[in-house]
């Protein structure tokens, strides 16, 4: 990201497609070939790794996995490893612009374990070379089956001697367990197959990918059952005394008790921080540029104690600082890494920044207070910056201006130079948006980026996720026809004017 260029962001599930949730098939690269007609350089998706119960990306099961999910059948098909009925049994019949996160787990499943029954000896010996290329995928694999064989129940509550990492290892020798985790390498094998086809396609349009990085995981994580020592979870009792959670801010008035166990800084400082060093390198194959999530927490992180009904109840406590981004940069040279810098701030956040060189993130909307001169105003983005209309986490753009004060709408609408009284109307070339996107488009942040429901002037009922509420979230999709209706030619006239 050395010059000015301009990007979408646009979750895989939310890609059009026939099986009940976006894929790696020709739809993504249909998407990618309209990125480049629009003179898009780059491409936003959110973290690809296994989702959680109710679809969020940012609390899977692994911080190296793929979600499987995404696997293409019609790939399968082409390949002779599922026949034709079998791939048309995921093909979904329900409304296109809802991910069904329930079917598509059901059909994936059971097509995946239909190819893994027919795969070569050539294919056996791919999935041996896989899993020694990546020193995760083993244990993963051994996670998930040991899952499967304890009904689905968390590590923790998973009998002697498989709650305890290292004597699993040597304990599980049922057939089913090795038949599960050998299904499993074998799926994670085809994802990073395909995503590679598919960025390889990418960069060859033009389009680089930017990936997210959830800075926590999950309790209930491959990372956490066989790493054990490096989270602040108890050897014995294998429970946490703190979790992580944020402060009131922004989109909580009582914060977020987030619920994921916190690192072992210390830990994982005396083995020179091996761990998150292989994660942000595997993530820098994965993506051209990785977006880290809650960065701040870096510097400084709200530690909540394990049972407190509100995050109310947490503490900030001292992060690992530059000392971690040394390592890093030690080992990986320098690495490609966007700062999502957002939330409650602190100087110790700034410094941080400022230590490491990262580009950190303004987004437009938190800057239409009346009152105060925001830094989020894009009068005010440095170069160095990546510049939002808006996330994952905000409303759709036509959705904050229906919702705003009247005041805070007023000045949005006079500082990007709206005129009439048009301001509500939404759809492609709803004028308030146009405004307020050429705004961000005119700043001087080497990248502004746009959410794809933004760029079709789409109301609040198209937004993506709203923090702290875990229910009905992470559910967008579009459709080829909804893509085929963007104002090619509008996005391709700011991007040129604007030296995107």
């Amino acid at each position: 990201m050395d010059s000015r260029s301009a990007g979408v962001l646009m979750n895989i599930t939310s890609l059009p497609g026939p099986y009940g949730v976006g894929c790696f098939g020709p739809e993504a690269k249909g998407w990618v070939d309209t990125l480049a007609d629009m003179g898009f350089r780059q491409w936003q998706v959110l973290p690809l790794g296994p989702l959680d119960s109710a679809g969020s990306p940012y609390a899977g099961n692994s911080a190296f996995a793929g979600n499987e999910l995404y696997i293409d059948p019609r790939a399968l098909l082409e390949q002779g490893l599922v026949t034709e009925g079998e791939e048309a049994a995921c093909r979904y019949g329900g409304s296109p612009y809802t991910a069904d996160y329930a079917h598509a787990r059901e059909t994936r499943e059971a097509l995946l374990r239909q190819a893994f029954s027919r795969r070569t000896s050539i294919m056996q010996e791919a999935d041996a070379a896989f899993a020694s290329a990546n020193a995760w995928a083993a244990d993963y694999a051994l996670y998930r089956a040991l899952k499967k064989r304890f009904g689905g129940r968390p590590w923790w509550e998973w009998p002697e001697p498989y709650a305890h990492y290292p004597t699993a290892v040597t304990a599980a020798e049922d057939a089913a367990v090795k038949e599960d985790a050998a299904c499993t390498l074998f799926a994670q094998r085809l994802f990073f197959e395909q995503w590679a086809e598919l960025k390889a396609y990418a960069h060859e349009k033009g389009v680089r990918i930017i990936g997210d990085m959830p800075i926590y995981l999950s309790r209930d994580s491959a990372d956490v059952w066989s790493r054990l020592s490096l989270f602040r979870i108890d050897p014995v009792t294998l429970s946490p005394d703190k979790v992580a959670g944020v402060p009131p801010d922004y989109f909580s008035a009582e914060g977020q008790l987030w619920g994921n166990p916190l690192y072992d800084w210390e830990a994982m400082e005396a083995d020179g921080y091996a761990w998150w060093i292989d994660r942000i390198d595997a993530a820098l194959t994965l993506y051209d540029t990785v977006r880290i999530d809650h960065f701040r927490a870096f510097a400084s992180y709200w530690a909540v104690p394990a049972g407190a009904s509100s995050a109310r109840e947490g503490a900030w406590e001292k992060g690992p600082g530059v000392r971690l981004f040394d390592a890093v940069k030690r080992r990986l040279g320098s690495p490609s890494i966007l700062a999502e810098d957002l939330g409650v701030f602190g100087e110790d956040v700034v410094e941080l920044l400022e230590q490491t060189g990262f580009p950190g993130m303004r987004v437009v909307q938190f800057g239409f207070d009346p009152t105060s001169d925001s830094i989020h105003l894009p009068h005010h983005y440095p170069f160095d910056t990546v510049a939002y209309v808006g996330t994952h986490d905000n409303n759709t753009l036509l959705g904050y201006l229906w919702e705003a004060t009247p005041e805070e709408r007023a000045f949005a609408l006079r500082y990007c130079g709206f005129e009439g009284d048009g301001w509500g109307e939404g759809g492609y070339s709803s004028p308030a948006c146009r405004r307020i996107i050429e705004t961000v488009w005119r700043s001087s942040a080497r990248l502004a980026v746009v959410a794809f429901q933004d760029m079709c002037g789409f109301g609040s009922d198209a937004r993506m996720n709203i923090p702290g509420v875990p229910e009905s979230n992470w559910r967008f999709r579009t459709t080829g026809e909804t893509i085929e209706g963007i104002d090619r030619p509008y996005f391709r006239e700011i991007n040129r004017l604007f030296r995107r």
